[in-house]
């Protein structure tokens, strides 16, 4: 097969330029990216903000994690009325430079494409083996209602972490709430790696690590949604997904078509033999972001 189609999946994960975009710091460490026009909108929050030739920083007399997480909060406030922050959750995410690191300050889910900030997620392949032979993966449909990328087939679970949360415990509350799938059968998802997405969206910037898991699931297992976020499901044998995502990957989320080739490429289904294989897993392995 040629994955050059496939390619165009990696290379949109990548779309970022960061000479469109200003640096933005919190306590000497870069964080993020904020688009001009948004920055020029900062400047007038010298409270929170400085903005200058270095780009965007957060103000210095915020030393602790808590004065900046206060101070982000009243200025997210403001920005969300004015039109600047759409889509506001209610949902605290944790800004740090790696996963393990001290956490810089929390800051509502929705404002981190604005502010450009990593983030972390875990997502689930769930897979059925088939007793004749074969493999399937199951796909979801987002909701039309999703505020982000509504309506388009995405991985069976997935979601952010939240600040204050595991990887572990989010899979667990992103298993049962998307999926109907229990506690006990969720834990024996397996940890496979993680794929990363920086790239420019109407928001701001998408940056993202998706810690990838696969879980195995019964033969007579039917996936159920309980949060309304997911309309249908969809079962499908791994072998057809390649083709499915060279023809129509704009009907995916570029989350999950990163994560389902990540997924056939360690099953085997996308190998060495293919065309372009070498640059595909090339892109599938990015740098960590930071």
């Amino acid at each position: 097969m040629d994955l050059t189609p496939l390619m165009d999946i990696v290379r949109a994960a990548a779309r970022f330029d960061p000479s469109g975009q200003l640096p933005f710091h919190a306590a000497g460490e870069p964080v993020g990216w904020v688009a001009p026009r948004l920055a020029e909108r900062l400047e007038a929050m010298t409270e929170v903000f400085l903005v200058g030739d270095f780009g965007v920083a957060l103000h210095p007399d915020l030393a602790t994690p808590e004065a900046r997480t206060l101070a982000l909060a009243r200025a997210v406030e403001t920005l969300a009325a004015e039109g600047w922050i759409p889509g506001v959750r209610h949902e605290l995410y944790a800004i740090r430079r790696r996963f393990h690191a001290p956490t810089l300050f929390t800051i509502e889910r929705a404002a981190a494409r604005p502010f450009g900030l990593t983030t972390f997620a875990v997502h689930v392949n769930g897979l059925v083996h088939r007793p004749e032979g074969g493999t399937d993966m199951w796909i979801a449909r987002r909701s039309p209602t999703k505020p982000i990328d509504p309506g388009l087939l995405d991985n069976l679970v997935g979601g952010g972490v939240a600040a204050g949360h595991t990887a572990a415990q989010t899979l667990v509350k992103e298993c049962f709430e998307e999926a109907g799938i229990l506690e006990p059968l969720a834990r024996k998802a397996r940890p496979a790696g993680w794929v990363g997405l920086r790239r420019e969206v109407p928001e701001g910037v998408q940056s993202e690590v998706i810690f990838v898991h696969d879980l195995a699931l019964p033969p007579e297992f039917t996936p159920w949604n309980t949060d309304g976020e997911v309309t249908e499901f969809q079962r499908v044998p791994l072998q057809t997904l390649p083709h499915t995502l060279a023809h129509e990957a704009a009907s995916f989320t570029l989350d999950a078509a990163l994560v389902i080739l990540d997924c056939l490429v360690r099953h085997g289904v996308i190998g060495p033999d293919d065309r372009g294989y070498q640059c595909l897993v090339a892109g599938l392995r990015p740098k960590p972001l930071g």
